[in-house]
């Protein structure tokens, strides 16, 4: 499947092919943005088994940031990252995608609060973002972190549709 989502409220633009089984994913994609200055980023994400980041491989401006995730909260190389399942990729709406299907937030009622390696772009700096994730209604999940709230709407999959002040999904190819 292909996915293609355009910034709302600022300018970024992603595209990413991914590959949706029911314990995970992985997929490819690129970001572009302009902010703090022209960037484009490339990453590979694979979150296979019970919706947990495994690794995360991301580009951006020549340099490489490569986190690697044991699958019990332990980041090769980066202990500061310990306690996080997931990965948080700025302005991207794909990075939702696990702490929502882990708990299918997105077809049932729940309330999880999550540590997450937040990488912002595009610098690649990452630090832990606490984070809540909150079944609204079926399709509605509320995202709330670091003074930042937001209701994202998301398909029957857990894909993001729209994430307010985010991102807009323009197209997809198929169904997984």
């Amino acid at each position: 499947m292909r996915v293609a989502w355009a910034g709302d409220g600022h300018w970024t633009a992603e595209v990413c092919e991914l590959e949706l089984a029911d314990d995970g994913l992985v997929a490819a994609g690129t970001q572009l943005g302009a902010d703090p200055h022209p960037y484009r980023a490339t990453y590979e994400l694979d979150a296979r088994g019970d919706w947990i980041t495994r690794r995360l491989r991301v580009r951006a401006n020549g340099a490489l940031l490569d986190l690697r995730h044991d699958g019990a909260g332990h980041w090769d190389g980066h202990p500061e990252l310990d306690g996080a399942l997931d990965c948080d990729l700025a302005y991207s709406p794909l990075t939702n995608l696990m702490p929502i299907r882990r708990h299918a937030l997105h077809e049932r009622a729940g309330t999880f609060d999550h540590l997450m390696a937040w990488v912002s772009l595009p610098d690649l700096q990452v630090h832990l973002s606490p984070q809540r994730y909150t079944h609204q209604r079926p399709g509605v999940v509320r995202f709330s972190g670091e003074g930042f709230e937001a209701d994202i709407e998301v398909d029957a999959y857990g894909l993001v549709t729209y994430y307010p002040q985010i991102s807009r999904r323009v197209a997809d190819t198929s169904e997984p």
